[in-house]
């Protein structure tokens, strides 16, 4: 067998700067930063969106800001120097749902051609890599054929400069294309100690419960697995799995696996020890999504925390648990009190409720039996 060096992982689908950037090039940066501004004051108010340019010592851009216009964050290269501007203390552009970029200066993994009769974009077509939309500046009729011609005919709106509205409406709808996927998980790895029979395996409705929480999630997921703490046990899950890459953490080293299997969609991430779980609950939870959120999650009734183990777990909750296992945290619910979460209030308390002793089982069979 060959040596392989390194493991071989799934690399998230993300650009140098975000997961979804647009890459505005070709105009004059002063008309770059105009119609920039116009775009985040309509769309920031939905969409976390970040903005990157460099220096450019203008007199007339003195004091511009994107931050002004609604950007959570930004980034500008002095040339001497780097600089980035937050609102809040961590600034992360893994965070935003949209990095919207000075195509002139920063090379973007998605672009809008600026046609511009102050600026020859042909020189740059080059840079051209992946054009979403097209923008005329008002005084030009027409797309010049070099572009045309690079982006092959493809299905590329055209809009003039001035039709704001349409500009932002079709942002937003790439974007809406974006949310990622959502995956089913259950966490059915753990040890089941106080209750000293596998969780995973009690019978309240009918059949094994990791099967009762994997029917759950299938009506909801494009993919539904089931966590395993190790391949012995993975050799018993009925459907697909996914074994611990992080070993001895509990749920945290069940979320941050799957993710590590996939990272990038969203994990619906549920429990095996919820016997009172329905699906209106489930339905609850996805209605409700909030993609621009690290996460989407119930408040637990018992002490008004959120709940991490009934959630929506978004791409960028991956970063933000590495960055806090990096520290020696490894309680997802510490993630949730410390992120920007949706946070849900589910009116079928029960439906929230652990089981985790003999003595809770048999008052749990109680019920549902009736």
């Amino acid at each position: 067998m060959a040596h392989q060096k390194h493991a071989k992982l799934k690399m998230p689908n993300e650009g140098k700067y975000g997961r979804n950037e647009l890459g505005i090039m070709g105009a004059p940066c002063g008309d770059i930063k105009n119609i920039s501004a116009k775009i985040l004051e309509t769309l920031s108010s939905k969409w976390n969106i970040s903005y990157i340019d460099a220096a450019h010592n203008a007199p007339e851009e003195e004091g511009w800001s994107a931050l002004h216009h609604g950007a959570s964050s930004e980034f500008v290269d002095k040339i001497a120097f780097k600089r980035v501007d937050v609102l809040d203390a961590e600034p992360d552009f893994r965070n935003t749902d949209l990095t919207l970029i000075n195509g002139n200066h920063h090379q973007a993994k998605t672009q809008i051609a600026y046609v511009h009769p102050k600026k020859d974009l042909e020189k740059k077509q080059d840079k051209l890599t992946n054009v979403a939309m097209v923008i005329l500046d008002d005084s030009i009729e027409a797309v010049p054929n070099f572009l045309i011609a690079h982006i092959n005919n493809a299905d590329v709106p055209v809009y003039k400069a001035s039709e704001i509205d349409k500009i932002t409406q079709f942002i937003e709808g790439w974007l809406r294309n974006k949310i990622p996927k959502l995956f089913g998980l259950v966490l059915a790895g753990g040890k089941s100690t106080r209750m000293s029979k596998d969780k995973a395996l009690l019978n309240y409705h009918g059949k094994p419960q990791q099967e009762h929480a994997y029917e759950l999630l299938s009506g909801v997921c494009d993919q539904v697995f089931v966590s395993s703490r190790d391949e012995e046990q993975s050799d018993e899950v009925f459907q697909d799995s996914i074994t611990d890459k992080f070993i001895g953490l509990g749920p945290y080293g069940g979320i941050l696996s799957a993710f590590m299997e996939e990272p990038n969609v969203a994990w619906l991430v549920i429990a095996v020890d919820l016997p009172f779980l329905d699906q209106a609950t489930i339905n609850s939870l996805v209605e409700h999504r909030n993609s621009s959120k690290l996460a989407t999650c119930f408040i637990d009734p018992n002490n008004e925390f959120p709940e991490p183990l009934i959630s929506i777990w978004e791409p960028k909750a991956y970063p933000r648990m590495l960055d806090f296992l990096s520290k020696g945290y490894s309680c997802p619910r510490k993630v949730l009190i410390n992120s920007d979460v949706e946070v849900l209030n589910e009116r079928n308390v029960q439906a929230l409720t652990n089981v985790n002793t003999p003595e809770e089982l048999d008052e749990a069979l109680e019920i549902i039996n009736g």
